[in-house]
């Protein structure tokens, strides 16, 4: 992103100084799970395509990378209806999955696809700002952790408690893959006044959040925070051109990847002396 481009959206942003009622604001947060529930309810399977390019931009989800003798255990949180599981598990065979979501229908939906089979795959309902992950899935034992467009669906006031809970399972060396909206998307830049909750918080038609990340917002809530190494910390720009809906502007998102130090203690010792 250039300074241009910048400067531009500051101040398309700095134009809408109104916010949904605290009312609102409290609502909304407080129903993030319900509002994901009727979403998959009135679009099924339907709505995401299976993302086929995970693999293209994390090298830790294919084949024949090694984290240790043992083949490697992922988790996939906000697995929605399984667009980042099934692509995965069909291409890397030595991969086995644990995936949840809030959702009780996304979950269901997981469940009910052909594709599915305890043998290397395990979906459960988590709200991960309250629901204990280490509940289910035995502590300092995950590989992987991939957050693909679901930390932006959380009030921030509640993503540090995501990172805490995650961080219980995730191995020593472990890594967090991420990839999500990035400050001045041009979804972020075309929410009509109303829609705004607080900065870069905004609430769809849906009643579902969309929160837009900087990359020192992930450092604050990963390494700060967390007590875990930064690997790669970056925007990633894709011009989004369609002639006939006259949209020319950029698609901007955040792709990182964090990982844990080999000494859990640092990072016990990390999350008890920092609140954000």
């Amino acid at each position: 992103m250039d300074d241009t481009f910048i400067a531009d959206a500051q101040q398309i942003l700095s134009a809408d100084n109104s916010l949904v009622p605290e009312f609102w604001q409290k609502k909304y947060k407080d129903e993030a799970g319900r509002n994901w529930d009727k979403f998959y309810n009135r679009n099924s399977t339907n709505f995401f395509k299976d993302r086929h390019w995970t693999d293209r931009e994390f090298e830790e989800l294919r084949p024949g990378y090694t984290f240790s003798e043992q083949n490697p255990v992922l988790l996939e949180i906000g697995c929605g209806v399984g667009n980042f599981v099934w692509p995965i598990l069909k291409r890397n065979p030595d991969i086995s999955v644990y995936a949840c979501d809030f959702s009780p229908r996304a979950v269901d939906f997981v469940k009910a696809n052909e594709l599915y089979s305890e043998d290397r795959c395990r979906a459960f309902v988590c709200d991960i700002t309250k629901d204990r992950l280490a509940d289910t899935i035995p502590p300092h034992s995950v590989d992987i952790v991939s957050a693909i467009y679901v930390f932006s669906a959380l009030p921030p006031e509640k993503q540090a408690d995501a990172v805490s809970n995650i961080l219980e399972i995730l191995k020593p060396g472990g890594r967090i893959l991420f990839r999500d909206y990035g400050i001045y998307d041009l979804a972020q830049l075309r929410f009509k006044s109303g829609h705004k909750l607080e900065s870069n918080l905004y609430v769809r038609q849906d009643g579902t959040l969309s929160y837009y990340f900087s990359t020192e917002r992930l450092r604050e809530l990963f390494v700060q925070h967390g007590g875990l190494v930064e690997l790669e910390n970056d925007y990633v720009v894709k011009r989004l051109v369609n002639v006939k809906r006259e949209i020319d502007s950029d698609r901007v998102f955040t792709q990182a990847k964090f990982q844990a130090p080999i000494d859990t203690a640092a990072i016990e010792s990390a999350m008890s002396s920092t609140t954000i």
